[in-house]
């Protein structure tokens, strides 16, 4: 199967005109809109609407603008001891990408991708509405052919071979108060910051 793969700046036009796209990124591929096109994202993957979805970006700047004030000093703690990389924090929010991402709730989960052509990526894109690359319920691939089968009809970012990926899901964990965490789901990293 041929599937065209696009670049970067190709693929922020399909963004700009409300298309979902994918890219790669540490972890699993990632389904990807402009936050205002996230309802793209659960009608595309038939993903249950109280299901939120994760705000992804290229720094911790672009990701805490929304965050509520009392959970930024924790938030930038665990930034700066795992990003890059494969843990998803959920973070009390305000605004509208809060009101994009997460239907019925008060926080976003937050993530930056180790992976190079992804950041590189979400720097020119800024922050992006995200879920992994496959429908509800069924097993996620990293193989980005394997991907296109399910979404024939959207942009991939290239090129191919896509760096490599872990396969596993990211880590997922909740602030709940000052210093506190939560363990949502067990992913590819695990804080230590859980169990002091």
């Amino acid at each position: 199967m041929d599937k065209p793969f696009t670049q970067s700046n190709e693929l922020l036009f399909f963004l700009e005109k409300g298309s979902a796209v994918v890219f790669p990124t540490d972890t699993l591929p990632a389904l990807a809109t402009l936050p205002k096109n996230a309802s793209r994202l659960w009608e595309i993957k038939k993903r249950p609407l109280n299901k939120p979805l994760i705000l992804m970006g290229a720094s911790e700047e672009d990701l805490f603008e929304a965050v509520l004030p009392n959970a930024l000093e924790d938030a930038s703690r665990m930034s700066s001891i795992y990003w890059p990389g494969s843990l998803t924090m959920v973070l009390p929010s305000f605004g509208e990408n809060l009101q994009q991402l997460n239907l019925s709730g008060s926080s976003i989960g937050m993530r930056i991708p180790a992976c190079d052509l992804a950041i590189d990526f979400l720097k020119k894109s800024g922050p992006l509405a995200t879920t992994s690359a496959n429908f509800s319920g069924q097993c996620p691939s990293v193989e980005p052919l394997e991907v296109a089968k399910c979404f024939p009809e959207l942009p991939f970012l290239g090129p191919i071979p896509w760096p490599s990926q872990s396969g596993e899901a990211s880590t997922v964990i909740e602030w709940k108060s000052s210093g506190v965490w939560s363990l949502l789901r067990k992913g590819a990293v695990l804080p230590i910051e859980l169990y002091q």
